[in-house]
């Protein structure tokens, strides 16, 4: 098949998991043209069968904001009319579904029928669908898109809540490369960290408000109290300077190491004993799921489809949103006791098998297909 990927080309989920996707894709044989408008961060190396396709914003003075979505449009009926692709894959609603249907009405009139499929993958439903000035367009975009896919069962059940989606959903989890994410050998890395044998905690998030960061580091102050410990913050965003100013009003900036944001963040999660995800949304928890292969317990919320990942009592610990208290009384519970933190490191790795890519590319590939079926390509 010949696939356009349409996503955001950041360190976020969404961009993630489409610029993996795409790349297993495309080790799989198909061939992929990734359309945004900059190079995914992960797309990072040559193959035969992966595209890149820069989507330009001319600046006029006419237009207080670029006009991307029209400009997106365009750009999508001039890849799909030239390369002849066979399917659209969009991840999230706004602005990529709503240009997807726009640049299939412009290839109506060259005679071009091109299936889309919409991934939602969280806050496109939770955050921005739900303001009103969105959610017309969100509703209609999931709707008139040929399939449309979520990335847990809570995000599939929130939009039919939520918006009066006429549309089948089908949940496909996001997935993990264990190629890549796996314990590596840090030795060195990690003496340096913990000097002492400290055992050491991760966060890694893009620092906005919902992932209630600075909960991070007053569960690790309530931890230090009586385990030996360093706290490693990966990433970077608007609470940042919130987080560092918490450090410093708890006393706590010699064990804390901020490394913003981090290409090869499977290197810091291999010298990591426990990840805290305390997020007041998740739809899914990729970060986590990251940390899991790497063999790392996870203690988070039980918020949003976190509780289709972390296995209460087995690979982690969730607690309600916001509960400090409760999720350091679990992080000491699995670092007290080195037998039971192996135990939980192993569990954790189990269930990350559970998600590795080769399960789901199939299901992806399976889905397309059925897709296409249903609204066949003309060109």
């Amino acid at each position: 098949m010949k696939i356009g990927i349409v996503c955001y080309p950041t360190f976020g989920g969404s961009g993630v998991v489409a610029t993996e996707l795409g790349k297993a894709l495309a080790d799989n044989g198909h061939q992929v043209h990734f359309i945004t408008y900059s190079q995914p961060a992960r797309l990072d190396f040559f193959s035969e069968n992966l595209f890149y396709h820069e989507v330009s914003v001319s600046q006029y003075p006419l237009f207080d904001y670029p006009p991307y979505e029209l400009v997106l449009a365009s750009k999508l009926v001039d890849v799909v009319r030239f390369e002849k692709l066979d399917l659209l894959h969009v991840h999230y609603a706004i602005p990529h579904a709503s240009a997807a249907f726009m640049a299939k009405q412009i290839l109506a009139t060259y005679g071009i029928n091109i299936p889309v499929v919409t991934t939602l993958h969280g806050t496109d439903i939770t955050l921005v669908g739900k303001d009103v000035t969105f959610k017309p367009v969100v509703t209609f975009s999931i709707n008139k898109s040929d399939g449309v896919t979520a990335v847990s069962e809570h995000l599939r059940k929130d939009t039919y809540d939520h918006f009066e989606i006429t549309n089948d959903i089908k949940v496909i989890p996001n997935f993990i490369d264990l190629t890549r994410f796996s314990q590596k050998r840090k030795d060195h890395f990690k003496k340096a960290i913990a000097p002492n044998n400290e055992l050491i905690m991760v966060h890694t998030s893009n620092f906005r408000k919902v992932k209630r960061a600075k909960d991070v580091v007053r569960v690790f102050h309530k931890v230090l109290q009586t385990i030996p410990s360093k706290l490693l913050m990966v990433g970077d965003g608007p609470d940042r300077a919130n987080c560092e100013r918490l450090c410093r009003d708890l006393g706590i900036c010699d064990n804390v190491r901020y490394l913003g944001k981090q290409e090869a963040v499977e290197e810091i999660l291999s010298v990591a004993d426990l990840f805290l995800m305390p997020s007041e949304s998740e739809s899914f928890g990729l970060a986590a799921l990251e940390a899991m292969a790497c063999q790392v317990p996870v203690i988070s919320s039980n918020a949003g489809g976190l509780p289709e990942l972390n296995i209460q009592g087995v690979t982690g610990f969730m607690s309600n949103v916001g509960d400090v208290e409760d999720m350091a009384r679990n992080a000491v519970y699995i670092l007290e006791d080195r037998e039971r933190l192996a135990e939980f490191k192993a569990n954790a790795l189990a269930r990350a098998k559970e998600f590795d890519l080769s399960f789901i590319l199939p299901i992806y590939e399976d889905y397309y297909r059925e897709v296409i079926e249903k609204n066949p390509v003309t060109q």
